[in-house]
């Protein structure tokens, strides 16, 4: 039998304690076409077989039958009760285990809403929690308040003990990494603690590095804990309010191993990102919110997603009083109460409906190219910048990455066709009006 004759030769190859461990407990399930479907006791085992020794056993099994492409391993157990040393911790089963404070249901991958705002750190942090190796095992983001790192570090523990039970993963604050290390000093367990963080250990998160300020002890130990499990290939993420160049009372060495790998922003959300966030939290809410009102919101509401969120609560609160009904009134009431009075144009809020109705993206009209179809709509930004907004030639040239000699020039092109033209005019009257709303 096959899986009998791939079990000899894994003996031969492996060693008599992981032999026992890993292979010796697995059975036969079955075989569907060219995949062969082992199983064993339950998912941790699985995990663990699928992460290290499955490309092994495939192998084997290939050489031994030529026409079994695939080897898959199943938690359903056959009758049979399998007896192996469980008690027993072997030398090849890695020490310690997960540490991870409690982990909001949502924030995960999927609900996580993708923006040109976001999608570097989301990207890495996918690339993170699958155990990838493209972007190195170093990442830190950072970003201000309630723009998504504490989501995308949830995400990566979710995603992490889902997928890769056998994995330890530490995940806690700066602070709690501090006290910790306090509580260790205190009641000389510091080898403790240094095993726990660097030997036992194979995904670090981190989070609100910038409470480390001036907490030169807790620095230099933290640093000894990258330099550890940076060389050793292990995984490290980090968040702060700032990047690590821009920390306070931070140790040039240990911001230098910080910035060892890769270092992303998170930016507040463009306006269709906003529309999505909107549209989810209303969903999660279940507040029924028309379409012309997610615009509204979108518009109106530009800070950060617990902003977003607030502002969905609150109408979903007063809509309760309501009937149910969520009207212009309502919604109008809501924005004013908690964002306040409509504020003062920007050329970002311009670039942005902009943007929108030439069905462009903020990079493409801040690109290079010539082409008509993008030149034109950023002259036309550049022309309603300067005409509804107090900022400066420079200012506005600044959000296109141009100088004020662009924007002039820009200004006078868009000026002379809005006279000469009757389609541009009318379209410039629209979004003027558009901007009147806003």
């Amino acid at each position: 039998m096959v899986w009998e004759k791939a079990k000899a030769a894994l003996q031969d190859l492996l060693s008599e304690s992981v032999y026992s461990l890993w292979i010796e407990p697995l059975n036969l399930h079955g075989k569907e076409d060219s995949t062969l479907v082992l199983s064993c006791p339950d998912r941790y085992f699985g995990a663990y077989v699928r992460q290290n020794y499955l490309e092994l056993i495939g192998r084997k099994i290939s050489e031994i039958d030529a026409s079994i492409k695939t080897v898959t391993v199943t938690e359903s157990a056959p009758s049979a009760a399998i007896d192996h040393p469980v008690q027993m911790r072997l030398p090849s089963v890695p020490s310690g285990k997960s540490v991870v404070r409690a982990l909001h249901p949502r924030y995960t991958f999927v609900d996580f809403m993708v923006g040109q705002s976001n999608i570097l750190a989301q990207s890495a942090c996918r690339s993170m929690s699958m155990l990838d190796d493209s972007i190195g095992p170093c990442l830190f983001i950072n970003s201000t308040t309630g723009l998504g790192k504490t989501h995308l570090t949830h995400a990566i523990a979710h995603q992490l003990l889902e997928t890769q039970p056998m994995v330890r993963l530490h995940y806690l604050t700066a602070q709690q990494f501090a006290s910790e290390m306090v509580v260790n000093i205190k009641t000389n367990k510091m080898d403790h603690f240094k095993r726990k963080y660097q030997d036992q250990c194979d995904v670090l998160l981190v989070e609100d590095m910038q409470n480390l300020t001036g907490k030169s002890k807790t620095q230099e130990e933290l640093n000894e804990v990258l330099d550890c499990l940076i060389k050793s290939g292990k995984r490290v993420v980090m968040t702060a309010n700032t990047s690590p160049r821009e920390l306070k009372g931070i140790d040039d060495e240990f911001i230098s191993r910080m910035s060892s790998g890769l270092v992303t922003s998170i930016q507040k959300p463009d306006l269709d990102t906003r529309r999505r966030i909107i549209s989810r939290k209303a969903q999660q809410q279940n507040v029924e919110l028309p379409q012309v009102f997610v615009d509204y919101l979108a518009r109106h509401v530009k800070g950060d997603v617990r902003k977003i969120e607030s502002t969905i609560i609150a109408i979903g609160a007063r809509a309760a009083l309501n009937d149910n009904t969520v009207d212009e009134k309502l919604v109008e009431e809501v924005v004013k109460y908690l964002a306040g009075s409509t504020p003062e144009l920007t050329s970002r809020g311009i670039t942005e409906l902009v943007s929108d109705q030439f069905k462009l993206s903020l990079e493409e009209l801040r690109s290079k190219t010539r082409k008509r179809a993008i030149a034109f709509p950023r002259q036309v930004a550049m022309y309603l910048c300067r005409k509804h907004t107090e900022e400066t030639l420079a200012e506005i040239g600044k959000v296109f990455n141009r100088d004020h000699s662009t924007v002039m020039h820009a200004v006078k092109v868009v000026s002379t066709l809005n006279r000469r033209d009757a389609s541009v005019a009318s379209q410039l009257k629209l979004l003027s009006e558009k901007l009147q709303r806003l």
